[in-house]
Order: structure tokens, then sequence, then C-alpha cells
């Protein structure tokens, strides 16, 4: 059987054509093959028309002046060793790899470094949004993107409660509204290459869309509707 890897970079258009026929040939004598393509294009399709607007519109100046320096940041090798020796808790995208595809359910508490940065936070054995993510959940609009965590779509899920997707440097998740806190329902560490202060732009991690595409019902709010779940609170 085809490989996960394989089929959704044969959705991506990024296989050699005599490569992509052969799995196309595959999914066509497959039905749950076939009919996990035809979910993974509707998903898309869904993202498509949320965001066009979004992809029209014109980039930040604070974006564009971060293209424009002239010259590069000078690092003191010396002090940043220091500094990382002298550290107590482990780092961002460390704690993040190992958090990675484990189900919210199987969180161990003692696994989230107990700092007041901490993305996370578990409590009663569920795993809710702290700090910078948090508030990007919270305040952050898709279309006026901002800081290290970058909000993707923003949906309701089967039972009414309001979820969004969200990504940083190093890991991207999903989270819905529960009891006027935000609840991780997955994270998921970014593919090996491409993690890093500017993440590539190769599309939703295939997680997350399968994650995505279980929850969601209906289709994501556009920039309107964004905008006024916003100021109801997210309710």
């Amino acid at each position: 059987m085809v490989s996960d890897d394989i089929f959704f970079a044969w959705l991506d258009g990024e296989l050699a054509s005599d490569e992509a026929a052969r799995v196309a040939a595959e999914v066509r004598s497959d039905p749950k093959l076939a009919a996990r393509a035809e979910q993974h294009r509707a998903l898309r399709q869904r993202l498509g028309r949320a965001f066009d607007g979004v992809a029209d519109a014109p980039i930040p100046d604070h974006l564009l002046a971060a293209t424009r320096r002239s010259e590069p940041e000078v690092v003191d090798l010396a002090s940043a060793r220091r500094s990382r020796e002298g550290r107590t808790w482990a780092p961002l995208p460390q704690w993040a790899a190992i958090a990675a595809t484990l189900a919210v359910g199987i969180f161990v508490g003692t696994m989230v470094p107990e700092r007041s940065e901490a993305p996370v936070a578990v409590e009663g054995g569920r795993i809710y949004a702290a700090a910078a993510l948090d508030s990007a959940l919270t305040a952050q609009l898709a279309s006026a993107p901002a800081g290290d965590v970058r909000i993707g779509m923003t949906f309701r899920d089967q039972s009414g409660a309001v979820c969004r997707s969200f990504s940083e440097a190093a890991t991207s998740g999903l989270a819905c509204r529960s009891g006027g806190r935000w609840q991780v329902r997955g994270l998921f560490a970014a593919p090996e290459g491409q993690s890093g202060p500017y993440r590539m732009a190769a599309g939703m991690d295939p997680n997350l869309a399968a994650l995505v595409d279980s929850t969601i019902s209906g289709d994501p709010f556009d920039a309107a509707q964004e905008k006024d779940a916003k100021a109801k609170g997210w309710r």
C-alpha cells in the first residue's frame, strides 16, 4: 500500500510523472484511498474559499521591513554558549519534539516544563494553551498575523465549539474553546528540515489536516465570521 509520504506528495503534485501515474492507479483501485483523497481535496477547497481574501491582502509593513535588512545580525557564540549552559529548562523546540504527535489524553504533566513561558499547561489530565499561544489564539486574526505563533483557520467542531489551528517554528496544532479556555486537541512537530525561525510554507501538516478534517463541521470561518467570533469571546 502507498505510504502516507508518497500519498500526500502525490496529492500535492510533487511526484515525477511515472511515479504519479503509479500512485493514481493504486488510488483508483483502492476505495479507501480514493475516499481519503477526496476528503483531503474537499478540505483543501474549503481552506481556499476561506482564505482567498487573505492571500490577496497586502504584505504587512513590518514583514517587508524585515526583508530589507542590509546588515546581518552578529552573534556572540561564547555568550550564547554560556547562556545555553546556564539553562535549567528545555527550550521550546526540544519540548515540542517530545510532545509531537501525542494524543491529548496520554500527555503526562511532568513532560511540560514548569515555567511561565510554557505554551501549554496540563490541568486535570487535559492540555490548555498558555502564555504566547493562549494570547495568539485569543487575540490574533488569521488575516493579521503577528509574532511567532500564526493562526491558520477557525471553524466550529461537531459540538459547536470554536476551534483554531496554529503553527510556529517547530510545531503546529489544533485548539478548541472549552470552558472559556483553549483546550489543545492535537500537537505535531514540524517535518524534518522545516523547523526554524521561518517555517517553509509547504501546506498544513498531514497529521493536522487529518485532525481538522475529522473535527470540522461546515466550512471554515471567513474573515468577517472570524472577527465576529472574536468580538463574542469565541462563543
